[in-house]
């Protein structure tokens, strides 16, 4: 039988750390960032929207936002991306 070509098909075994499984904290939902700010993409499965896979442990800076998510610039094959990212799937960057 052939396999899925959905958008989650092999992010069945993201692994999280122990302490962060369950669900999403509200305190990473309610993050707030700003322009210019350097983000880490960091799929969190416990979230039903996630970022494609291919973005996962990218690093870039944020450009805008729409609604309560943001749009992520990160480099991918030499070219710049635009990401739609949830907050509970980003942590900033020193």
């Amino acid at each position: 039988m052939k396999g899925s070509d959905g958008l989650r098909r092999r992010t069945r075994n993201l692994r999280v750390k122990p302490r962060e499984r369950g669900k999403v904290s509200i305190r990473s939902r309610l993050q707030k960032f700003d322009d210019e700010d350097r983000v880490s993409i960091r799929i969190n499965p416990a979230s039903q929207n996630i970022p494609h896979p291919r973005f996962n442990g990218r690093t870039g800076k944020v450009v805008g936002s729409q609604g309560r998510a943001y749009f992520v610039e990160v480099r991918d094959g030499g070219k710049s991306k635009k990401v739609l990212v949830t907050p509970e799937h980003l942590r900033r960057v020193q």
